[in-house]
């Protein structure tokens, strides 16, 4: 198999932690540079379907796109350490979860990033006041996630999963622009020293 990837990219960096996290290592990675567009060349998207990374790419040629796709792919045949739930209650709550911290965190802090570092002008024009208002919705859902952190270790279950993945990659993408949550979100800090002190997190960079 093949991982379409890039190492300045979140998405990808999902993927490339829960293969670390269970030790998939029969997977070659194809580095592919966003800033000089060759996720958009003709050979990628008909490859892929899509300008975007992560991809895999199957031993029969069939590419499957978007990162929480893959991550369920490689769960299914590396089922342990689970991640993604034992039962349909785990499940349905790590779902939730992850579906929460991609939505509402994940995603607007990748858009403060891609709307305000200079560097990522070749793909997005900067525009401060998307990235302000992004930032700001990021952080009215990190007071909430810090209320649950204060009761559990981990955001979704009794130990590490996807949701936990999701959550600490978006928000650790925003160091790029020398982001830090509000101190008084001190739950949050915890668990996300505990993610980043996990060797799976370096693997992932």
């Amino acid at each position: 198999m093949k991982l379409y990837t890039s190492h300045r990219a979140p998405n990808p960096r999902r993927v490339r932690w829960v293969m670390a996290e269970k030790g998939v290592d029969n997977v070659d990675f194809v580095e592919i540079d966003l800033l000089s567009g060759q996720h958009r060349t003709a050979d990628y998207r008909a490859k892929v379907g899509v300008p975007h990374v992560p991809a895999l790419e199957l031993d029969d040629g069939t590419c499957i796109s978007e990162s929480i796709a893959i991550c369920r792919y490689l769960e299914a045949l590396n089922p342990e350490p689970n991640l993604f739930g034992h039962d349909a209650k785990e499940q349905a709550l790590i779902e939730m979860w992850t579906r929460r911290c991609e939505i509402y965190l994940a995603n607007p802090m990748m858009l403060n990033v891609r709307f305000s570092h200079p560097a990522l002008a070749a793909l997005e024009a900067p525009q401060p006041q998307v990235a302000e208002y992004s930032r700001v919705g990021a952080e009215k859902f990190m007071r909430l996630l810090d209320r649950q952190l204060a009761e559990h270790e981990f955001i979704a279950a009794d130990r590490f999963t996807i949701a936990d993945i999701v959550a600490a990659v978006g928000l650790d993408f925003a160091r790029l622009v020398k982001y830090r949550p509000p101190e008084e979100f001190t739950h949050l800090a915890r668990w996300m020293d505990d993610c980043r002190a996990r060797p799976a997190a370096k693997a992932g960079v």
